[in-house]
C-alpha cells in the first residue's frame, strides 16, 4: 500500500522575501551570462523589481492612510469628549439659571405680597417639612417663638391666604392650610360684603378649588369671578386677606343661601416660602 506523502509549506513573509530576492539575483546573473548587454540587463532587472516596488509603494500609501485614519479617529474622539464636557457644563449652567430664575420669581412674589399687606407685620419663613401626600395641607416652617411667631398667626404666600399657625416651638411652627378638611374660614365678597364660609376639601383641591357655603345673596348680586377675602367678623383671621375668586355658585334648597366653589390663587402643591403675619386677630380687638 502506497503511502501518500503530504508536504506542508509554511513560509513566513521574510522567508518569501529572501527567496524572491535570490530568484531575482539569479535571473540577473543568468541574463549577464547569456551575453546580453547592460541595457537588456537593466530592462530585465526593471521588469522584475518594478512590481515589488509598486507593491511596496502601495503598501506604504495604505499604511499612511491607515495611520492618518487612526489620527483622525483619535482627533474625533477627543473632540467628542470635549463637546460632551461642554454640553455637561452648559446643562449645569442652564439648570442653575433655571433655579435662580425660580428663586427670583419666589422672592419677587414675596416682595409683592409684602407690599400688598404692608399694614401687617410679617416674618418670612421657609417650609422644612410637611405631611405625606401631594398637597401642603399641614406643614412645618423654620421660624418660631424667638422670631415672634405665635399660635393663630395667619400665613400667606403667592397671592393670598395659606393657613394658620396651630403649634409653635422655639425655632419651628406648624401650619394648617385652608385646604385641609378641618379648615373653616369666615370670608366675604368684596363688591357686596356678603358673608360666606370657606371650607377645605383635599379632593376638590385637585381642581385648584375650595368649597364655600352659607353665602347670603338675597339680591343675586354675586356672580362667578367675584373676589373673596377674609371677613371682618372672623375670629382668627385678620381682615382682607385674599382667599380666591368664585368659580361656581348654586342656590340651596332653603332658597336663603348659596354654595359653590372658589379658585384659590395659591399653588398648594409647590409651596416653599411663606409670610407669617405676627399680629393676631385678638390683638386687633384689644386695640
Amino acid at each position: 500500500m502506497k503511502k501518500k506523502l503530504k508536504f506542508r509549506i509554511n513560509l513566513k513573509s521574510r522567508h518569501l522575501l529572501v527567496i524572491m530576492t535570490l530568484f531575482c539575483l539569479a535571473l540577473i546573473v543568468g541574463a549577464a551570462a547569456s551575453g546580453h548587454g547592460p541595457e537588456k540587463l537593466q530592462d530585465t532587472a526593471g521588469s522584475l523589481v518594478m512590481p515589488f516596488q509598486k507593491s511596496i509603494v502601495r503598501m506604504g500609501d495604505y499604511f499612511t492612510r491607515l495611520r492618518q485614519s487612526f489620527r483622525e479617529k483619535e482627533s474625533l474622539v477627543a473632540e467628542r469628549e470635549e463637546l460632551m464636557e461642554q454640553i455637561e457644563s452648559l446643562t449645569s449652567e442652564n439648570n442653575k439659571l433655571i433655579q435662580d430664575q425660580a428663586e427670583l420669581k419666589r422672592l419677587q412674589d414675596l416682595y409683592d405680597l409684602d407690599l400688598e399687606y404692608e399694614n401687617y407685620p410679617k416674618v418670612a419663613a421657609r417650609i422644612i417639612s410637611k405631611d405625606p401626600g401631594n398637597w401642603y395641607d399641614t406643614f412645618i416652617i423654620n421660624k418660631g417663638t424667638r422670631d415672634g411667631i405665635r399660635v393663630d398667626n395667619n400665613v400667606i404666600a403667592g397671592k393670598g391666604l395659606v393657613g394658620i399657625v396651630t403649634e409653635v416651638g422655639t425655632n419651628w411652627a406648624t401650619v394648617r392650610s385652608i385646604i385641609d378638611d378641618s379648615s373653616n374660614v369666615s370670608a366675604m365678597t368684596v363688591s357686596t360684603a356678603d358673608y360666606l364660609v370657606v371650607e377645605g376639601d383635599l379632593e376638590l383641591i385637585d381642581e385648584g378649588k375650595l368649597r364655600f357655603e352659607q353665602l347670603y345673596d338675597q339680591d343675586n348680586m354675586v356672580t362667578a369671578g367675584e373676589r373673596v377675602v377674609t371677613s371682618n367678623i372672623s375670629e382668627k383671621f385678620v381682615e382682607g386677606l385674599f382667599v380666591g375668586y368664585i368659580s361656581e355658585l348654586y342656590q340651596d334648597t332653603n332658597n336663603l343661601t348659596k354654595t359653590g366653589t372658589i379658585v384659590t390663587p395659591v399653588d398648594f402643591r409647590h409651596l416653599r416660602d411663606v409670610f407669617v403675619i405676627t399680629t393676631n386677630k385678638v390683638d386687633l380687638f384689644e386695640e
